[in-house]
């Protein structure tokens, strides 16, 4: 790969690895998966709902890989992001770099997430599961709700 490969997806779709192209140049191959944990904020959740504002963050998904092909020397960047409802160990975030040397790609993983964290125009909301806890007095169980949480 002499011209370096940058792919920013945002989908609803299910996220699976793309194949394997390994450049014979690369020495180094980061894939990094964002997994919807069980729970937020110390209550379990059903899953989160992300929303982004498509244009801008598709925008500024495209800005912070060439950043980091720049920054990184980095040969390939994939960024896929899911929006709408993901349940509960289905993941978020795709990532896949690759580049001459390991320091360079595990910083640029490093990097590219906490830049999208900061940047990227894409918000969640919890879907908390019903609360079970005894009732105590003048409380009932809940229904599940939706609670907006950061993005930090």
């Amino acid at each position: 790969m002499a011209n370096p490969v940058c792919e920013v997806l945002l989908t609803e779709a299910r996220l699976k690895a793309p194949r394997d192209d390994v450049d014979v140049v690369a020495g180094a191959v980061v894939d990094f998966w964002g997994i919807v944990r069980g729970s937020e904020e110390g209550r379990e959740i059903d899953g989160i709902e992300y929303e982004a504002h498509r244009e801008m963050a598709e925008h500024q998904l495209r800005g912070i890989a060439q950043q980091a092909i720049e920054k990184f020397a980095l040969q390939l960047i994939v960024i896929h992001h899911r929006i709408g409802f993901i349940t509960v160990g289905q993941s978020s975030l795709f990532m896949r770099v690759m580049s001459q040397h390991r320091a360079e790609a595990f910083r640029a993983s490093q990097w590219v997430v906490d830049e999208l964290k900061k940047k990227v125009p894409i918000w969640k909301r919890a879907k908390f599961k019903i609360d079970n806890q005894p009732a105590r007095e003048g409380k009932r169980d809940r229904p599940a709700e939706t609670h907006l949480i950061s993005r930090g």
